[in-house]
């Protein structure tokens, strides 16, 4: 992968590994293939008995268990996210492309709509948006830097999108109109041990920006955002923020976290990449790599972890050991879990039993 894809899919990705609550239940999961021999599997929805996935070429498939038909197809470089709305209708987000410092690659951090057997439709620039939206908490880069990571598709016609390198959760209108929901500040952290002699020595407090890869919408009618955290990717301080419905402009601060329209509805997370609303409060967290995205990128361990929260706060990690590098998870209408991995290399979108 590019060298922009690097920074922006894991250096604003943050990627890092599982921490899971003391007492917590037995892992449980098996995985059964729905979809195999896929190039780098990551935006996963579902529609009804179909499950809907994006490969690395941009592609969007649909199968129903039987035989799979394409969806559409938007530019490629790194598997777009995607959801499907209550109506049927498929978006795909691209993140950012392109080398760091060239202009960013055509259809790069868009958001399109998908029309089986004809063009993608854009919808929105997100880049364009972000340019004259600075995140006021940046920490490294521009304040304008864009990569759109995570996208959730509303009833009402309009699509939530999370921004990994803005740092900030959005609503786009189907005409193109974007409002700022939330910005993620950063978190004050403690430098990890085993990072090299280039970054600070271990327990070095560390402001680290939010990376918000993730968005979906909870069984309550709430919006939901998590983070992966920046560097240095310190495992345990990814956070899952609640926000209420229409909100604008509201603040997700760990200092404050249970002020304003923006609420902490869960911390002790790492590496979070993808999350999904299922039923009765159930909330599904993929997580890209156990041991750190930034131990993956030194060479370390490609396991990740698939983590179901209940609205009391209990976590149980389903198929332990079993997901490299997951990218997408989606819940269906009858409550059936569905995640791809890996993210990079051939792969599959599996049902998780």
């Amino acid at each position: 992968m590019g060298a922009r894809i690097r920074t922006a899919a894991i250096a604003a990705l943050a990627l890092t590994g599982s921490m899971l609550v003391a007492g917590q239940a037995e892992a449980t999961g098996v995985l059964r293939p729905v979809a195999t021999n896929l190039d780098g599997p990551r935006g996963v929805a579902t529609y009804g008995h179909k499950v809907i996935y994006a490969v690395t070429d941009g592609s969007v498939y649909a199968t129903d268990g039987h035989k799979r038909w394409k969806l559409g197809q938007v530019p490629g470089g790194f598997p777009p996210a995607i959801d499907t709305n209550a109506w049927g209708t498929t978006y795909a987000l691209t993140g950012a492309g392109g080398e760091p410092g060239a202009p960013p690659t055509p259809g790069s951090s868009t958001l399109y709509r998908l029309r089986p057997g004809k063009s993608a439709v854009v919808v929105a620039d997100i880049a364009k948006y972000q340019a004259h939206d600075p995140d006021p908490y940046n920490q490294a880069d521009s304040p304008t830097e864009t990569n759109p990571f995570g996208v959730a598709a509303l009833r009402d016609g309009t699509v939530l999108v999370s921004d990994a390198a803005n740092n900030d959760l959005l609503r786009v209108w189907p005409n193109g109109k974007i409002k700022t929901v939330a910005r993620l500040k950063p978190r004050l952290v403690k430098t990890p041990a085993g990072l090299g002699s280039e970054a600070p020595p271990a327990g070095t407090p560390f402001l680290a920006e939010a990376v918000a890869t993730s968005v979906t919408v909870g069984s309550d009618g709430y919006w939901y955002v998590g983070e992966l955290r920046g560097f240095p990717a310190t495992p345990g301080t990814s956070e899952i923020w609640r926000i209420k419905p229409g909100a604008v402009n509201a603040v997700c601060d760990p200092t404050k976290p249970h002020k304003g329209n923006c609420k902490r509805y869960a911390d002790g997370y790492t590496s979070i990449v993808d999350l999904a609303g299922g039923p009765h409060g159930k909330l599904a967290v993929a997580q890209l790599a156990r041991d750190s995205w930034l131990k993956f990128e030194m060479g370390g361990s490609p396991i990740g972890s698939l983590i179901v929260q209940d609205k009391w706060g209990h976590r149980k990690e389903l198929a332990r050991g079993k997901l490299n590098l997951p990218g997408g998870v989606a819940y269906n209408r009858w409550g059936d879990l569905y995640v791809s991995s890996p993210v990079f290399g051939p792969g599959a979108v599996y049902k998780v039993r």
